[in-house]
Order: C-alpha cells, then sequence, then structure tokens
C-alpha cells in the first residue's frame, strides 16, 4: 500500500478526531454535542486501527508520530479523569489522605513512639544536669530561652504582646514554609535507610523535652505545654506524618521484596508522598494557630481547651473518614 493513498483514505477521519479533541482541551467534554461524544469512541479505534497499519506498512515517521500523539491524546480524553480542581482537592482530604494514614499506621506509631523517646530522654538529660540543656539546644533556636534566663524572661515569651496583629500573619507565613521545609526534608531523607529520619525525629523530640524540663524546674510546665499544644498539636502530628513517609521509604529500600529496590521505592513513594502532600496542609493550620491564635489569646484555660479539641477532631478524623459506607 502506497503511503499517499493509505494517507489519502484515512487523513479525514485523523482530522475530525483532531478538531473534537481541540474543543476538549479547551472547554472540556461538555463542549461536545451528544452525536459528537458517540463519535469520539469511533474516530479513536480508527486511530488505533490506521496507526497499527503505519506500523506495519513502515509508514514515514512524521506521520507515525502524528498518530502516536493524536491516539494518545484521544486516549486522556476519554479514559482519563477529568474532575474540578475542588472536587480533587475534597476527594483528597475527605477519601485519600485519612486513607493513606490508615495505610501506613504502624509507621504512624513508630514515628510517634520515637518522638516521644526523645521528648522524654531530653527532658531527663535536663532535669538531671541542666548545663545539659546547652548540648541539646541550638543557641539560635533557645533564642534566649536558657537554664541562665530568668523565670520571668521565661514567662515573659509565653504570654508576650509584642507582636502587633498585622504582622501576625507574616510571622504565620514564616512558620508554615519553615515547618512545611523540616517536615518535607525529614520525609525525603527515608530514601537513605531512613537513618537521617530517625535522627531528625529524635533530636526534635529531645529538644522539645529539654525545653519542657527547663520550664517545669521554674514552675511552668503546664503553662508551656498550654503555650505549646494549641499549634503543636497539629504540627507534632504533621511532622510524626512526614516521618512516617520516609520510613516507609526506608522499608522499602531495606526489604524490597519481590521488586529492585529502585522500582519499590518509587512505588512507596508514590503511595507515601500523599501523607507529604497532607502534612503540608496540617502545617499551614499549626503555622495559623502559632501565629495568630497563640498570640492574641493568653488565658491558660482556652488554650488547653483548643489543644484538647484539636486532638479530638484529628482523631477522629483520621479514625472516620474516607471509610465505605456499609
Amino acid at each position: 500500500m502506497k503511503s499517499v493513498e493509505f494517507r489519502r483514505e484515512r487523513e479525514e477521519a485523523w482530522r475530525e478526531l483532531e478538531r473534537l479533541l481541540d474543543r476538549v482541551d479547551s472547554s472540556g467534554l461538555t463542549a461536545l454535542e451528544p452525536e459528537q461524544l458517540m463519535r469520539l469512541p469511533v474516530l479513536y479505534r480508527a486511530v488505533l486501527s490506521s496507526l497499527s497499519v503505519a506500523r506495519a506498512i513502515s509508514l514515514d515517521q512524521n506521520a507515525l508520530d502524528y498518530l502516536e500523539s493524536l491516539a494518545g491524546r484521544a486516549y486522556f480524553a476519554i479514559y482519563a479523569a477529568k474532575r474540578p480542581p475542588g472536587r480533587t482537592a475534597v476527594d483528597f482530604l475527605l477519601r485519600r489522605f485519612p486513607r493513606a494514614v490508615r495505610a501506613f499506621h504502624r509507621h504512624v506509631v513508630l514515628a510517634a513512639l520515637l518522638m516521644a523517646i526523645g521528648v522524654v530522654t531530653g527532658r531527663g538529660l535536663t532535669l538531671a544536669d541542666p548545663d545539659h540543656f546547652y548540648a541539646l539546644v541550638d543557641e539560635e533556636m533557645a533564642g534566649g530561652r536558657s537554664p541562665a534566663a530568668s523565670t520571668d524572661d521565661l514567662r515573659e515569651v509565653l504570654y508576650s504582646k509584642k507582636d502587633a496583629v498585622g504582622a501576625l500573619s507574616v510571622f504565620a507565613t514564616f512558620l508554615f514554609t519553615h515547618n512545611a521545609r523540616v517536615g518535607i526534608l525529614c520525609a525525603a531523607l527515608g530514601f537513605a535507610a531512613a537513618v537521617p529520619t530517625l535522627l531528625l525525629l529524635f533530636y526534635n523530640g529531645v529538644t522539645l523535652g529539654a525545653f519542657s524540663a527547663l520550664y517545669e524546674t521554674r514552675g511552668l510546665g503546664l503553662e508551656l505545654w498550654a503555650w505549646i499544644l494549641p499549634h503543636g498539636v497539629t504540627e507534632l502530628l504533621a511532622i510524626v506524618l512526614c516521618a512516617a513517609a520516609g520510613l516507609a521509604m526506608g522499608e522499602s529500600v531495606l526489604f524490597p521484596g519481590r521488586h529492585a529496590r529502585l522500582a519499590n521505592l518509587a512505588l512507596q513513594g508514590r503511595r507515601a508522598g500523599e501523607l507529604v502532600v497532607g502534612s503540608v496542609l496540617l502545617f499551614l493550620v499549626a503555622g495559623l494557630i502559632e501565629g495568630l491564635f497563640r498570640q492574641l489569646v493568653h488565658d491558660i484555660l482556652v488554650r488547653w481547651a483548643l489543644a484538647a479539641a484539636t486532638a479530638v477532631f484529628w482523631a477522629v478524623y483520621f479514625r472516620s473518614a474516607g471509610r465505605e459506607e456499609t
């Protein structure tokens, strides 16, 4: 069969399909009339047939490239799920994210346990010798809060009103970007058999434990936790979820099963990535609470109430959301 005859007999159908696909690309499937919707799969099958014949007769490369591109566009127009971004986001929040957390529950529990061990370790070392605080907490992170600071100075941090309301939104944005960067790093380091993830997670717990011991020795332990937990419940949960994603990827490297290590890492990474995406949203919520609510509300009972409310909310959300009705 000559190439010119082959193209002359089929090119009209190709052009028709191309016109329909252009309309779909610009306005979606709803832009097509009912007759055009019925015509679309017919033309798609015709292009697949043409592509098969074209390969068999060694049609020129430009025509092959054109048919392959046209067939690919038609496939995605017919079979690919096309949903509005809003609906996709709602589906992720109500189903995919909580399901991912439940699917990696072993890694979540392990990450939470390791952070708790870090808190206990940091607290115990600092209570045994306050000078350990300087070795456990970076000077920049301490921000003047150390055993050398007076009790009044430590209390002032918990109830400071120096931030203007207009500057709080900027502060919240900074906290979100900083904490999200740490969490994503915790997940990304999972490729190295999760060893850096474990160390980073443990160190975060140690730092928190050292601070808690410092304030506890000054009689400010409950007030410190009331200052931390309104945003900390959400923020620590986000860090734990990111670390769980890193642990899952580390497990895929150490125990690849029937897949090659890189293939298993890629497979597990795509699944664990949902934890990271959801955690970024949690960091945003925590940043808003830390930068706005905590700086404006100083009543200790209100702070504890918000901490309890967020803990209950996340527990119910991850336990119940996304489950199929029976």
